[in-house]
């Protein structure tokens, strides 16, 4: 068999639902995304306009804001589509394979950033004293452009895996988004293998970050029990707290969906909600609400502006 591609659109079938849900569930989807968008690029204003926050913790957080505002408008406003309208099910293939690719680039870029967020607060909390000169400017463009590049490369692997087979009905997409596991049960033609190298793959990179990043934050902890004020080892605590929360609730998640035995459609959706439109969500309310340097710079920014205007 020829691995040509006999669909020429496919059919997003959304979360499952009541119809009469389809006004509540548009309004909710929109205010979350509306927030997320506000909430990451008013981060990405205060870290740029607030020189005290040009260090690398924020260098990296601008990196996750970014990615974040992004990974949600990869999958969210097509959702929205879905549910105001039934034309809005409807993608087009290569729209479907763009989603793809650009849905594991960003997920997966983030998952290496986390990793390296982990490393540098494992660098501040146990080496002090050599953290400047390790983790200068160069440092952290490098480690932040490795994980852009790392990410597009894991993403071109599963994308090219999935739009390789062919695919020749039927064309409904038990999802709200373009995913590979829901696409390949679409295929005519053998899975087996690329369902192995796709969970090998997911499996390795998701598995690898998480256990460095339990192993950085195993190493924190001992750090912060050996210091002797209870005020720095509460104020290193709180540093980390905010870093474990976001982790967790992307980590968790994308794990139960890609690295578990069997996949329900209903739950697969219903749980990809949560890193696809909280964790994006999450990041500028956790970082802002538990960060005291991020409210205090939100407070300077947002007294300069009223000042301005009173001028």
């Amino acid at each position: 068999m020829t691995n040509m591609s006999f669909v020429t659109t496919f059919i997003l079938m959304g979360l499952p639902h009541a119809p009469a849900l389809n006004i509540p569930l548009f309004t909710i989807f929109l205010v979350i995304y509306v927030l997320t968008v506000m909430g990451n690029l008013l981060i990405l204003l205060v870290i740029r306009v607030d020189s005290h926050l040009h260090t690398p913790m924020y260098y990296f957080l601008t990196n996750l804001s970014f990615i974040d505002m992004w990974f949600s408008t990869v999958t969210v406003p097509k959702m929205l589509m879905t549910l105001g309208s039934p034309g809005g099910r409807m993608i087009s293939f290569h729209s479907c394979m763009a989603q793809v690719y650009c849905f594991h680039f960003l997920g997966s870029t983030e998952c290496f950033l986390y990793t390296v967020m982990s490393y540098d607060r494992y660098l501040a909390i146990s080496h002090p004293l050599r953290y400047t000169s390790m983790m200068r400017g160069r440092t952290c463009a490098l480690l932040a452009t490795s994980t852009w590049l790392s990410g597009s490369l894991h993403s071109a692997v599963q994308t090219m895996l999935t739009f390789r087979l062919p695919y020749c009905g039927p064309s409904q997409i038990q999802h709200y988004f373009c995913d590979a596991p829901p696409i390949l049960r679409l295929a005519c033609a053998d899975t087996s293998v690329n369902e192995m190298v796709i969970f090998v793959n997911i499996g390795v990179v998701a598995s690898g970050c998480f256990l460095l990043i339990v192993l950085s934050y195993v190493s924190i902890v001992c750090s912060i029990l050996k210091i002797r004020t209870s005020e720095g080892r509460h104020r290193a605590f709180q540093t980390c707290a905010s870093h474990c929360i976001v982790v967790l609730c992307f980590f968790g998640p994308g794990l139960f969906i890609y690295l578990r035995p069997g996949s329900r459609d209903a739950v697969d959706g219903v749980v990809a909600v949560f890193y696809t439109v909280l964790t994006p969500l999450l990041n500028p309310v956790v970082y802002t609400l538990r960060n005291k340097e991020v409210k205090k710079a939100l407070l300077n920014v947002g007294s300069k502006s009223i000042f301005t205007q009173c001028k």
